[in-house]
């Protein structure tokens, strides 16, 4: 799990900000597909693995996310995004079932590291939604590095089967504010060849609510034959207990034959809990400074709305 991602779920949500007529509209549609995925996931589980099926908790879950984006001088664009992912606790091998919209390789550098800072899988979804089977080691990263192989179809016509294997590992300071993660992945798809991504966090906890973070990013596609690197200093901020903020400095570079800087931002990014841990929203400012633009300044903002359904929720 990213260092971001991490700060938000230590947050004790409590509360919505959605008027009652909406509640009565969303808690309804929540527990009806809350108990699809949860029987949907233990009925794969029962199959795979063991009577236990239906006494262990099922981390599987359903996201749905919505993003609108406006960029100055190119109007409104809109996106849907989806990510299924079924946890089969029972099977020996630790199998997991992960249907996703739009998997990490088909996105470019400054595509991924938005969509990582904002805890989201969007962008356009047409012909790049991949379903496979994922199995996971249980080392524990703070000692060894953990592995994670993912094998499947890119859901296309012809079918386009794929390969995956990630790693993560993480260093912390002895007593110290200071810790390192790193996350490495590399991937084969038919169509179109090898990828390799590595991202190494170094991070600092300023408080118990905040985080100051360095990272560093690096891509090749053998599609288009070219690194792209991506570096980013944020300060994450917990607000209150359902409301987090990121300010972030980002400079985006490209080697083809020369090393170049492609795009550089400031990005603000406001994410809050609306409603009892299910439905989030993001509001995203940024200032670009791109060289498709001169370095001329160039305002975007993205309004994103991301609705999980859980298993856990049934049980509540």
């Amino acid at each position: 799990m990213a260092a971001e991602q991490r700060i938000t779920e230590e947050i004790i949500v409590d509360g919505s900000d959605l008027p009652m007529w909406a509640i009565k509209k969303i808690e309804p549609m929540r527990s009806k597909v809350s108990g699809w995925v949860d029987a949907s996931s233990r009925s794969l589980d029962s199959y795979f693995g063991t009577d236990d099926f239906l006494d262990v908790d099922n981390r599987s879950y359903l996201r749905v996310s919505e993003e609108l984006e406006w960029m100055d001088s190119e109007g409104f664009t809109n996106s849907i995004g989806t990510r299924f992912k079924v946890d089969m606790p029972t099977t020996k091998k630790r199998l997991k079932l992960v249907f996703e919209s739009n998997p990490e390789e088909t996105q470019t550098e400054e595509e991924e590291r938005n969509r990582r800072a904002a805890n989201r899988d969007l962008e356009e979804t047409k012909n790049s939604s991949v379903i496979g089977l994922e199995k996971s080691s249980d080392t524990d990263p703070k000692k060894a590095w953990r592995t994670r192989v993912n094998g499947g179809l890119k859901l296309r016509t012809p079918l386009d089967p794929y390969l995956r294997v990630s790693s993560r590992r993480m260093w912390e300071q002895k007593d110290g504010p200071w810790y390192l993660e790193s996350y490495n992945r590399a991937s084969w798809f038919n169509s179109e060849g090898y990828s390799v991504r590595s991202r190494w966090e170094l991070n600092r906890r300023l408080s118990e609510t905040s985080i100051l973070r360095f990272t560093s990013q690096l891509q090749w596609r053998e599609e288009q034959d070219k690194m792209q690197f991506g570096q980013r200093v944020e300060l994450s901020k917990v607000l209150n207990a359902r409301t987090v903020v990121r300010w972030a400095m980002i400079a985006e570079l490209e080697s083809a034959s020369n090393l170049h800087v492609e795009d550089y931002y400031v990005q603000m990014n406001f994410r809050r809990d609306i409603h009892d841990e299910v439905l989030f929203l993001d509001f995203v400012p940024e200032l670009h400074f791109a060289e498709e633009d001169e370095y001329d300044p160039r305002w975007a903002v993205i309004l994103r709305l991301e609705f999980y359904f859980r298993a856990d929720f049934v049980k509540e």
